[in-house]
């Protein structure tokens, strides 16, 4: 055992191997829901066994050697139960030492994984839920607010989607083309929600998590390199990078949160944002434009701002009405009225919010509150502002976010 202190990250470092070692799992025993299982119960595990006896020398290969023992119960269970599975009973009773399993281990197992959860059998809603449980390591909550619907509906969704997956007997294996063209819009969905969580983490003290975003910008090169000419790959991509990029301006030192309009760009990444936006040049060539196009091309536009005053809102605006048309959702409509307000008055604004106060996905949430309590500031009206920014932050789950909009309320009513 390698000597390592109580406080390492375990956390962190479970959740960058489990998708590896449920590749793994799940392409040498051919029964999705259960390689889960078993890989979800060789975590625990690790969560209980690491921190009193430290990390081991080779931690993926010893989560795959006790999610690899699970599943050989289980199968054995299954034989014993119905007399079947001899096939697979006879592969798990002669279970390889586990230098020989990560040897079978292939590079593509995580994005062979992404795909095969975005099978055309599930719904496309159910298939993202799956992969960002399955390859994202997102728990249900996270996900819950991330499709904004209560965890309950999320958590039966995605049991659902595990028994979908487990009845298609889908092989573990990169799809053929035509059907990676069918599955690609969840795939590219999936990417960017995982992304956003760890760029801006739903729950829990800290406001970022490097590994999902870092994981998910490494599947999202690993899928424009599969498949090298797709303009919205190459979109998401560049999005990911333009975005990442502001990465060390977000927070001071405390890990307090900093708005755009207030960060050292000086910070900024410009390595990032250089290729990003030959990213986005290339593919806006090719002339189709679509949902991550446009999003990335917004935060180009941010980020070609040398100060924040030079940041030229009537393009975003433009962009994000756009966008609207191309791909409307609630937080497009959110961000417009942001790009509206800077543009045409902080009234223009909440008159475009008042819309999404009847659209359910939103209505409750607290970034609603937050813009709201925002532009009720810029108007003077800091009554109003104090109330919103109290609501929005008794809303978040993100405990950054809600030292950040108390703050702000406890400011304007100390003025």
């Amino acid at each position: 055992m390698a000597d390592h202190s109580y406080d390492a990250p375990f956390e962190h470092l479970l959740r960058k191997l489990a998708p590896q070692v449920l590749g793994v799992v799940a392409r040498r025993f051919p029964d999705f829901s259960s390689a889960e299982d078993a890989v979800q119960e060789a975590t625990i595990a690790a969560f209980t066994q690491w921190p009193q006896e430290g990390v081991p020398d080779n931690p993926r290969g010893w989560l795959i050697q006790v999610a690899c023992r699970r599943m050989t119960d289980h199968v054995r269970s299954e034989i014993a139960r119905r007399e079947r599975e001899t096939a697979v009973a006879a592969k798990a009773e002669n279970l390889p030492p586990t230098v020989e399993i990560e040897a079978d281990m292939d590079p593509d197992d995580t994005l062979i994984l992404l795909f095969m959860c975005c099978h055309p059998a599930l719904t496309p809603s159910s298939a993202i839920a799956l992969t960002l449980r399955a390859v994202g390591g997102l728990t249900t909550a996270e996900i819950s607010n991330a499709f904004l619907v209560p965890e309950a509906t999320m958590a039966q969704r995605i049991s659902r989607a595990k028994q979908t997956i487990k009845a298609s007997g889908v092989p573990f294996r990169l799809p053929a083309p035509h059907e990676r063209a069918e599955r690609l819009p969840a795939v590219l969905h999936v990417l960017y929600l995982i992304f956003g969580e760890g760029y801006a983490s739903s729950i829990g003290s800290h406001l970022q998590r490097l590994d999902l975003a870092q994981e998910s910008i490494r599947l999202t090169r690993n899928t424009k390199t599969l498949l090298p000419d797709n303009a919205e790959v190459a979109g998401l991509l560049a999005l990911m990078l333009l975005t990442d990029a502001r990465r060390a301006a977000r927070t001071g030192p405390d890990e307090e949160l900093i708005p755009l309009d207030k960060q050292d760009r000086s910070l900024w990444d410009r390595v990032e944002i250089s290729e990003g936006i030959a990213l986005l040049t290339a593919a806006l060539a090719k002339g189709s434009v679509g949902l991550y196009q446009l999003q990335a091309a917004i935060a180009a536009v941010h980020d070609e701002a040398e100060r924040v005053e030079d940041t030229d809102w009537p393009q975003i605006l433009a962009l994000y009405e756009l966008l609207k048309r191309v791909a409307p959702s609630p937080m497009v409509t959110l961000n417009h009225a942001i790009a509206a307000a800077l543009v045409h008055g902080s009234a223009k604004g909440l008159e475009l919010l008042r819309a999404l106060d009847c659209d359910p996905r939103i209505a409750g949430h607290y970034r609603l509150d937050a813009v709201r309590a925002h532009l009720f500031e810029r108007m003077g009206d800091h009554e109003a502002a104090i109330k919103h920014y109290r609501i929005a932050a008794a809303r978040t789950t993100s405990i950054p976010e809600q030292n950040y909009l108390m703050t702000q309320a406890a400011r304007l009513a100390h003025d």
